[in-house]
């Protein structure tokens, strides 16, 4: 896969494949970066968690554009092991990124120390993660003041973006399978 922008922006990051994974394509990564650029994201200084973070191609995106640190939690061990390979190639700060070979529920009893300004959360198809995922996010300290929560979920998921206390809704579309919700604290 082909990061888009950045300073990784051309290079290439190895993926995984097998049942329930499936990497964000580069149209859909290229909409949902111009989405959060249109909202006036700032990417230094930001952090960033990607839940369910399989290949980790949203945070290190997110890394590739300036942001500070990058959290990614993936319960898989060979997918765990493919992110640290990526950002090694990569040559990324030890520093700036941690990769979280736990389950995703595991984590989030735990407070972090500094809330995250942008979470992406891109649950398994067909297993309704989305929302205690969200509960646990908001409930457990995760979202810093106006930070960005971005879910990919199946585009036949039942879920109403507006039920979810505390976060407005910024835009919720369609790209053939994939539904991109995003909300601001």
């Amino acid at each position: 896969m082909r990061l888009i922008s950045g300073i990784y922006g051309g290079r290439i990051i190895k993926t995984c494949e097998g049942p329930g994974y499936r990497p964000a394509t580069s149209k859909v990564r290229q909409s949902i970066f111009s989405m959060l650029q249109a909202r006036g994201i700032i990417w230094p200084g930001l952090r960033v968690v990607d839940m369910f973070a399989g290949s980790g191609s949203l945070a290190i995106e997110c890394l590739s554009r300036g942001a500070e640190e990058a959290w990614f939690v993936e319960k898989n061990g060979k997918a765990a092991r493919l992110i640290k390979e990526n950002l090694k190639t990569l040559k990324v700060a030890p520093k700036a990124a941690r990769v979280l070979n736990k389950d995703l529920f595991h984590v989030l009893k735990q407070t972090p120390e500094k809330p995250f300004g942008m979470i992406f959360i891109d649950p398994p198809y067909g297993l309704d993660l989305l929302e205690p995922a969200l509960e646990k996010v908001i409930k457990g300290g995760w979202l810093a003041e106006d930070a960005f929560i971005l879910a990919e979920v199946e585009a036949g998921l039942d879920f109403d973006p507006e039920s979810v206390e505390g976060l407005t809704v910024l835009t919720d579309r369609l790209y053939g399978q994939t539904r991109i919700i995003l909300w601001q604290n």
